[in-house]
């Protein structure tokens, strides 16, 4: 057994051990449907492709192409100090399959995209990790791999609708609450959770006898500073005996937790839906960093940490290097992005970041990992966000005009594993937005408010593509210097400053602006005549969106 090098090393499973120790005679092995030739990684049970349950593993060339890389400069780990190289290898065998891992023995500065790599192991206790280093003699880059749907071609993949009736014209948004949000709080979540969730009751004219249903995103559990402790510590607290509850993170993103509370409502489980939403990372990581909190330990049971992939920020950043190489985007054109949430949120008093920011300012910000500067980065912060979901016909009868929700889009068409998935854009916006439009006879040009996901630059430039705003690899010329995106321009974005300037609220910030926007209680960030907006959520979760209306 080789010295560990106190990097964070895999969990071997029965199903990932033969991959983990492959490399102790030289050669990397992959699973392979024994029926149609396939290879399948991560190890299934059954083939995605052919559905054949006749699996082996087969000893694979060893070659691949570098269809992916990051220079990590900002997350060291325990036996990784940065920087250094992540990237996603496409193995000449099956370009299907992508390998996270890192390039050594090159110049970063060297890296191209399509370089044809070599494996090499790194023995490392009692694993050997597949890493990957250029070869000696290199041919012309090769093409980068395909995207198993061609992403101006999710529509023709929808699903269509059930029924005609739907269930969204069954419900409507009534209330909202935002409690303090704020950097390093140091408050406990919960205490947040109910001051949000008290104003979203007083808003709607409710009492909270009225609630009789919770839900949240991501749930209880051992979250970090994700959660308060979900439906069962909110319920414990204020004692409100709901008929029908959810909590938990396998859903369309934070969005997800409103989507089942219409469900709920619509199908009469409950009348009244508290939906709650609560971070609070800039006190927990405070917290950890002083030792008050324990840090995690143990090794990983994922495919990326081993490599340092441990930040969503990691694989976003190849996402959209990839972009850049296919379409030609550049940094400024995400720094157009970053600008417009920061101008608006000096608008905002509940905004983190109000400091005016210029595209200088943006460029020479400090490296996180290529190619994203400290200001691709959403703002970790603390708070919490309520809205309430109500029967439609009970929110006639309430005091503040209802929001009412057009559609829904949630379905899954692309792979769920961060490094498998769509290559040029966000993972899991490509399919939710293509369904949506097909819940409605409302298109693009309707929307006057756009609030979409942000947790990096990169998400809400994925998402403007994704929902139609403009062709796929157009949002370059779409964003005109970041005239289009203003608040006076063709798609008012993330009016109340986005993650990336007011707070990293996990998708529930977003959808409480838009409500502010269609209620005309914007303020001075108000758009004029917001009638329709739409609102998209989850970063490489399952994402979602939701199309939502006023009628005032």
């Amino acid at each position: 057994m080789a010295e560990e090098s106190g990097r964070p090393l895999p969990l071997l499973t029965l199903e990932n051990e033969f991959f983990w120790t492959s490399g102790a005679d030289g050669n990397l092995r992959v699973q392979e449907c024994e029926s149609c030739a396939a290879l399948i990684h991560p190890p299934q049970p059954i083939c995605r492709y052919c559905r054949s349950r006749e699996l082996g593993v087969r000893v694979v060339s060893g070659f691949g192409t570098l269809a992916g890389f990051t220079v990590n400069e900002r997350f060291s780990l325990p036996g990784m100090p940065a920087p250094y190289v992540i990237a996603q290898v496409a193995l000449e065998d099956d370009p299907r399959v992508r390998l996270t891992t890192n390039v050594i023995d090159a110049d970063p500065d060297s890296l191209v995209l399509g370089m044809r790599v070599e494996v090499t192991f790194l023995a490392d206790g009692d694993v050997w990790l597949p890493l990957f280093r250029p070869v000696a003699d290199q041919p012309e880059p090769a093409p980068l791999p395909q995207d198993e749907i061609d992403p101006a071609r999710f529509g023709e993949y929808v699903r269509p609708m059930v029924r005609t009736e739907k269930f969204e014209d069954k419900v409507a948004l009534t209330g909202i609450g935002m409690s303090q949000i704020g950097r390093r709080l140091m408050r406990p979540p919960l205490e947040l959770t109910i001051d949000a969730c008290e104003q979203a009751v007083a808003d709607a004219g409710l009492t909270m006898a009225d609630i009789d249903g919770l839900s949240t995103y991501p749930g209880g559990g051992n979250l970090g500073g994700m959660a308060e402790g979900g439906v069962t510590a909110l319920e414990a607290a204020l004692g409100l005996r709901p008929t029908w509850h959810n909590g938990g993170i396998e859903t369309f993103g934070p969005g997800g937790s409103v989507i089942a509370a219409m469900l709920a409502v619509a199908g009469g489980l409950a009348r009244h839906v508290l939906c709650f939403r609560t971070v609070w990372e800039a006190t927990f990581n405070e917290r950890m960093r002083t030792g008050k909190i324990p840090s995690g330990g143990g090794r990983s049971p994922g495919w990326l940490m081993p490599f340092g992939a441990s930040s969503a920020a990691h694989t976003l950043a190849q996402n959209a290097q990839r972009h850049f190489h296919r379409y030609g985007t550049t940094r400024e054109t995400l720094g157009w992005i970053a600008l417009n949430q920061r101008a608006n949120a000096e608008l905002n008093p509940s905004a983190v970041y109000r400091d005016p920011m210029t595209m200088e300012d943006y460029l020479s910000a400090r490296t996180i990992t290529t190619p994203f500067g400290l200001y691709d980065c959403d703002v970790p912060c603390d708070g919490a966000v309520a809205v309430i979901v109500s029967a439609a016909d009970a929110a006639r009868d309430l005091a503040v005009a209802p929001v009412h929700v057009e559609a829904v889009g949630t379905q899954i068409m692309e792979r769920i594993d961060w490094d498998q998935s769509t290559l040029a854009h966000e993972p899991q916006s490509l399919g939710p937005a293509a369904h949506l439009w097909s819940r409605t006879s409302l298109r693009p040009t309707d929307v006057d408010v756009a609030e979409l996901y942000d947790g990096f630059s990169f998400n809400c430039l994925s998402w403007i593509e994704s929902l139609g705003f403009c062709g796929i690899g157009e949002a370059k010329d779409f964003l005109d210097g970041g005239k289009n995106i203003a608040r006076d321009g063709l798609l008012p974005l993330n009016t109340h400053g986005g993650q990336l300037s007011h707070g990293r609220t996990h998708g529930m910030g977003l959808l409480h602006e838009a409500i502010v926007q269609l209620r005309g209680e914007g303020g001075a960030r108000q758009v004029t005549d917001a009638h329709v907006a739409v609102v998209s959520s989850g970063g490489l979760t399952p994402g979602g969106a939701l199309l939502l209306r006023s009628d005032t």
